[in-house]
């Protein structure tokens, strides 16, 4: 089945929720402060979030909600001991006006890897579905016209609620699921390519840690080395393996992409600790399809030099092109990999990108059922 089949099969009641926006809204008919194009990477506020409540074993009704504040009890486990996870997910216009969520269900089956490794109760596929449907529906003039290069940016987050002093699970658990307008992430779709700096000192995540699960912890974990990379004059910073610091990883909050078009090769780091990107795994596809041939395997510092492009990529920007890795070495000096003419955005970046927001804007054929349609109620 398809997304869309599968939701309209699966779902056993209409929206009953009393919608917290005025009704007979349609995308793009929210009154912003600042264009649709220019809306940029940041938090707006909206009508309403999405709660679910677990507690006495068994997941509530979904509850749309206004105020974007919670009340937490001083002891939730999320607090004191990171029982936390989120997801990241994108709702687009499509030129009929419908509106489609991007593959939420790998964001669900994600989601449920993460709540397994923490020890959270694991949120039905369709349940998390349909607080999908519930809150695009009810925000649905907050999402950016189709056009405009913007989506709705869809923020599931799942943490622990329930008091514990002891170190073990809670019995409540909250899910939610807030919604945002963004645009692109770079003015245009692509930025130029920009500069990354291999991060000596820090380790994302341990081979047998919970790199591969989107917890909260490995977000907090990046926030100083980040920082110091970007005071260095490196918007983007790339880890390498904590074991022998030999073998690409991933870079802050995307995964490594490694082009090499004489090969026609689409190049991915496979680790144990590297975070399943479902923007890498749908770009893989694409490369697929376009006759590449994809490697998910070891990949050496070493071969940087042997790759024509490097891509950052993930759900935020889709596509970063990054123009030079930095390493410095232990004497001091630098190791400088560079990729493709400077300043120049690579062609098969160009052709990747093109691709992936066809299908994400509905203008190409959706052959593989990755978009889920939001019912217009």
């Amino acid at each position: 089945w398809g997304l869309t089949s599968r939701w309209n099969q699966g779902a056993t009641r209409s929206s009953r929720l009393a919608s917290l926006a005025a009704p007979a809204k349609t995308p793009g008919s929210a009154q912003l402060d600042t264009p649709w194009q220019e809306l940029g990477f940041e938090f707006r506020p909206t009508n309403s979030h999405v709660k679910i409540i677990y507690k006495d074993g068994k997941w509530g009704e979904p509850e749309l909600v206004k105020d974007p504040y919670i009340s937490l009890h001083i002891g939730a486990t999320a607090l004191h001991y990171g029982q936390a996870c989120f997801e990241g997910l994108k709702a687009f216009c499509h030129e009929d006006g419908d509106v489609y969520v991007f593959r939420p269900d790998e964001n669900a089956a994600r989601m449920q890897r993460s709540c397994f490794r923490t020890m959270m109760p694991e949120l039905p596929t369709e349940t998390f579905f349909q607080g999908l449907q519930d809150v695009v529906q009810d925000n649905i003039e907050y999402v950016p016209p189709y056009g405009s290069g913007g989506a709705l940016y869809i923020r599931p987050l799942l943490f622990g609620s329930g008091p514990r002093i002891g170190l073990q699970p809670a019995d409540e658990y909250t899910f939610l699921i807030m919604v945002i307008p963004v645009g692109d992430y770079y003015k245009g779709g692509l930025s130029t390519p920009v500069n990354g700096l291999i991060i000596p000192d820090y380790d994302r995540a341990a081979p047998k840690g919970v790199g591969a699960v989107k917890v909260a912890g490995n977000y907090a974990a990046d926030l100083l080395p980040n920082m110091l990379s970007k005071k260095k004059g490196y918007p983007i910073g790339l880890y390498l393996d904590s074991k022998t610091q030999s073998m690409i990883e991933e870079f802050s909050t995307s995964n490594f992409v490694g082009i090499d078009n004489s090969q026609k090769k689409y190049v991915t780091p496979k680790s144990p600790s590297v975070l399943p990107s479902i923007t890498n795994k749908s770009l893989m596809q694409i490369a697929k399809d376009e006759g590449f041939t994809v490697e998910e395997r070891d990949v050496k510092v070493e071969e940087l030099e042997n790759f024509d492009e490097v891509l950052a990529v993930g759900t935020a920007v889709v596509v970063t092109p990054v123009g030079t890795i930095t390493r410095v070495n232990e004497d001091g000096s630098d190791t400088v990999y560079e990729f493709g003419k400077k300043d120049e955005i690579g062609e098969t970046t160009k052709l990747l990108y093109k691709k992936m927001r066809a299908l994400q804007n509905g203008e190409a054929e959706d052959k593989y059922d990755w978009n889920m349609k939001i019912r217009n109620e």
